[in-house]
């Protein structure tokens, strides 16, 4: 078994005070480290703003465009006692705009029963709820097949846009756990488009309008992808192997656009560069055999040590956590020691990591 599949072969030590609560003032003012896929070029720093500098006429970036929904719906069980729902995966459309049914995480899980009707929101009377079907032990915790109900006159898509509430990483702390005005306006990308996120792709999060308008005039091309990020993203390895640990299924497009723009900077050697590691999964999860139109799939592609990148050449990304399949990914494309070395760099330097943290480009 190889050395690179132990889960505590991607460890490292971040002081706590290292993980950004906070993005910067502005969005391209964070800060960029350059990692050089030959070990014998040195690290560069800089500063996002400066990325077009690093790239060159013809490359092609891959950018996820999904936009992070309220997915975070707190409200009342039948005693007036506290319930909070998660919105994990829609499942379907109900009765004419007015019910849908989903997968959700949900807690507390000793207070909750099959059949329960949650009411959501502040509202009153509330305008949407949610009855508790049925219930799964995975995840770590306890996953719920729920259908929300709605009499809002919009439809219960809306409904749940006035009543939820943008859902945070883990690691970022507000006061309740609630999202601020700022959250909400930087917790998404400039470009984002269809909805549907739990989490956003947070190395978008860098880009500016005028960041774009530098990568045009240099002759840099921009396609989207959509993939809709899950909680999955958050979930450590707790396998000791990274063999044994079961990605998440999440659903991706990747338009036709997008994917005869693969094919032809592909025929020509122009580098592909993803925008985050949503954007990875999500190409090199196509099937081989697709070459034109629309692809729409669910991805659990899992890229560690021993994966062969078809497709992607270049990396742009944040600061991922140890032991995390985020971080398998990128050693997988530029070697763990040499991502090691980076983020040992990082922290020396006073990077900051995480989602609201600075960026990496790995070339």
């Amino acid at each position: 078994m190889n050395d690179n599949d132990w889960t505590n072969a991607y460890d490292y030590i971040l002081p706590q005070e290292l993980i950004a609560q906070y993005p910067t003032e502005k969005r391209d003012h964070s800060r960029l480290l350059v990692i050089p896929m030959d070990t014998n070029t040195p690290f560069v720093h800089a500063y996002f703003y400066d990325l077009p500098s690093f790239l060159r006429e013809g490359d092609l970036l891959i950018r996820n465009n999904v936009r992070v929904f309220p997915a975070r719906l707190i409200g009342r069980r039948p005693g007036g006692g506290k319930a909070e729902l998660l919105l994990v995966r829609h499942i379907k459309d109900c009765s004419q705009n007015a019910s849908e049914e989903w997968l959700a995480f949900a807690k507390p899980a000793n207070r909750l029963k099959e059949g329960m009707r949650i009411t959501i929101g502040n509202e009153k009377p509330s305008i949407l709820s949610a009855i508790l079907l049925s219930h799964m032990e995975e995840n770590e915790g306890r996953t719920w097949h729920i259908r929300l109900e709605t009499d809002y006159p919009n439809g219960i898509r809306s409904a749940i846009d006035k009543c939820g509430q943008l859902p945070l990483p883990p690691y970022i702390h507000r006061p309740n756990g609630i999202a601020s005005p700022e959250d909400v306006e930087r917790y998404q990308t400039i470009y984002a488009g269809p909805s549907g996120a739990v989490a956003a792709p947070t190395a978008g999060l860098h880009f500016t309008e005028e960041t774009d308008i530098a990568l045009q005039k240099k002759g840099i091309e921009n396609k989207s992808i959509t993939l809709y990020v899950g909680p999955g993203t958050f979930r450590p390895v707790t396998a000791n192997r990274l063999s044994d640990h079961q990605m998440d299924s999440e659903r991706f497009v990747v338009p036709a656009e997008t994917l005869s723009a693969m094919h032809i900077a592909k025929k020509e050697g122009r580098r592909i560069i993803c925008v985050g590691t949503t954007s990875v999964r999500a190409i090199e999860s196509l099937p081989e055999e697709i070459r034109e139109g629309d692809y729409a799939g669910e991805s659990t592609l899992f890229i560690k040590p021993g994966f062969v990148f078809r497709w992607t050449q270049g990396l742009i990304t944040n600061f991922h956590l140890p032991k995390s399949t985020l971080l398998a990914l990128v050693s997988t494309l530029a070697g763990r020691e040499r991502i090691l070395s980076a983020y040992e760099t990082a922290v020396h330097e006073r990077y900051r990591f995480y989602s609201y943290g600075d960026a990496c480009l790995i070339l």
